[in-house]
């Protein structure tokens, strides 16, 4: 007797990895995806394009890249994710890149997280990105007034400077 094998349809979707019906809704727009993801100690911002083979990273910007512009603190919070989208969408214009729509994948939508930041540092770039400006989070967040014990403010300023000095 033969063994029949099981067929699991959508198995990113049994594991909770993606949200099929929303993917179709970005894919059918025809433009490039700005994906902005979290790690753990990281923010990961792309821009992707659809193909039948696979999607395609056209450009990529990893919070981890920061350092070498001199960032010291930590690549989670929302001036490093400001920063990550700046330095996403700077790329993207230089690769003739105009406009994108957002794929923030599973994450809940709140006002003013990190998401958020990242998605103003690529529009702030020239990125051209359907946004609504009522969940962007304020200047001062922006720039880390909000973080305790720490001023970040005139680092994160001398690293926007690079950011835009070297990528014009």
């Amino acid at each position: 007797m033969k063994k029949r094998k099981r067929f699991i349809p959508y198995k990113r979707k049994l594991k909770g990895k993606t949200d099929y019906k929303k993917r179709l809704g970005l894919v059918k727009s025809g433009m490039p995806r700005l994906v902005i993801r979290k790690t753990l100690n990281n923010i990961i911002a792309q821009v992707v394009n659809y193909e039948t083979k696979g999607d395609r990273v056209i450009v990529s910007a990893h919070s981890r890249e920061l350092l070498k512009l001199g960032w010291k603190g930590r690549r989670r919070n929302l001036p490093a994710a400001y920063l990550t989208g700046m330095l996403c969408g700077l790329k993207a214009k230089e690769k003739k890149i105009e406009n994108a729509i957002l794929d923030m994948g599973l994450y809940t939508s709140v006002k003013g997280n990190v998401i958020y930041a990242a998605l103003k540092g690529a529009v702030d770039a020239g990125l051209n990105v359907p946004h609504d400006d009522s969940v962007m989070p304020p200047e001062d967040r922006l720039k880390g007034k909000h973080i305790k014990g720490k001023d970040i403010e005139p680092e994160f300023e001398a690293v926007k400077k690079k950011i835009l000095a070297g990528k014009k």
